[in-house]
């Protein structure tokens, strides 16, 4: 089935009769993965234009009738946490802030049991007014992105002059609670190994714990080259450049997407953590533990997938939990084993980052 949603179109699998062992117990793939994090997407939209992400116009939304409405999000929450075994659900968008609808959806989430920790992922513009309720209504944690602390570079990046609404949206997530407020940032490949340094001694400064994520081929314009990616490796060499002393955290790392560094700035004397997400230069799917919903309730078991499961037609077409249940197993059973992005054949997903969910 083809469904064309102002985006290209992206081959659907139909739903058919469960393809793996287990009518119950953990969401297992057929490499032996077990998937606990649900990503929610709440929207496509969103008021910021990342280059990395985005053309500067913008792209053609989904239809408010194609978006997964509250009830809908919630009963499928429910089902991957009751059911499924999922114990960490993270909303996404989009920019999820632009979802009027969060707040009840997190209160709602936290009241099911078992409890699932409830996070999400943001880009801060509107985070300072919205922190403490969403706090209150059961968020545990916040993940704002935030590529880079000079105000120029920001609004090349972004194509928007925010970068003061994002730096109170951090301070309101700490006064609330939202503890560890994480940054994730994605490094500019002109400018991102100067922003490396100085999101370093900004987020030791603040107590935020910094994420450098490896650009990913997930742009609208398909314009990604492996060639302009800042690497992990780079990014650490850059570091020790600077002074900066490194340890790797001895903790284990188990399914986290990034690897740990103890950090110590010689400037100031400050010590913390920070983490590398190398997505694409060292790929961690072996122990990818991620299934995601998109916002117009297409169901991916892989970021990168060109195939997504219509939970959103099930449900709309009178399916029980068990049926929904059964096609949410038997795509997760399906997982690639990575995401090729080094094999000769790999193709960019039709669909961009904001339109998947972070």
């Amino acid at each position: 089935m083809i469904t064309t949603l102002g985006v290209p179109s992206v081959r659907r699998r139909q739903v058919g009769p469960l393809t793996q062992p287990a009518r119950t117990g953990p969401l297992i793939d057929s490499y032996g993965r077990v998937a606990t994090d649900l990503r929610v997407s709440l929207t496509d939209r969103c008021n910021l234009r990342c280059t990395y992400c985005m053309p500067a116009e913008g792209l053609p939304w989904s239809a408010a009738e194609q978006l997964l409405r509250p009830d809908e999000i919630l009963r499928l929450v429910r089902i991957g946490v009751t059911r499924l075994g999922i114990t960490e659900v993270r909303f996404t968008g989009g920019e999820p802030l632009l979802a009027k609808h969060l707040h009840e959806i997190v209160a709602a989430t936290a009241a099911l049991r078992p409890r699932p920790e409830i996070a999400l992922t943001t880009n801060g513009v509107l985070l300072a007014k919205r922190a403490d309720e969403l706090a209150r209504a059961g968020l545990d944690r916040v993940n704002v992105s935030l590529d880079s602390v000079d105000y120029a570079r920001f609004a090349a990046i972004t194509r928007r002059d925010r970068l003061a609404d994002v730096l109170d949206g951090l301070a309101a997530a700490q006064e609330a609670g939202l503890r560890p407020v994480k940054v994730n940032a994605v490094l500019d490949p002109r400018t991102g190994l100067n922003d490396a340094v100085s999101l370093v001694r900004f987020c030791l400064g603040h107590d935020y714990q910094l994420r450098i994520i490896e650009q990913m081929p997930l742009d609208a314009g398909h314009e990604w080259r492996r060639g302009a990616t800042v690497s992990a490796d780079r990014v650490l060499a850059q570091l020790r450049r600077h002074s900066f002393a490194l340890k790797p955290d001895r903790a284990p790392r188990g399914s986290a997407p990034a690897e740990l560094w103890r950090i110590t700035d010689p400037a100031s004397g400050r010590t913390g953590k920070v983490g590398i997400i190398a997505s694409v230069t060292h790929p961690f799917c072996a122990t990818c533990d991620r299934t995601r919903l998109t916002a117009d309730g297409q169901l991916r078991s892989c970021l990168f997938a060109n195939e997504e499961t219509d939970l959103r037609g099930l449900l709309r077409g009178g399916a029980d939990d068990a049926s929904i249940e059964a096609a949410w197993r038997a795509a997760m059973w399906d997982k690639p084993a990575g995401h090729g992005i080094d094999d000769p054949d790999f193709v960019q997903p039709a669909r961009p980052m904001s339109a998947i969910g972070g």
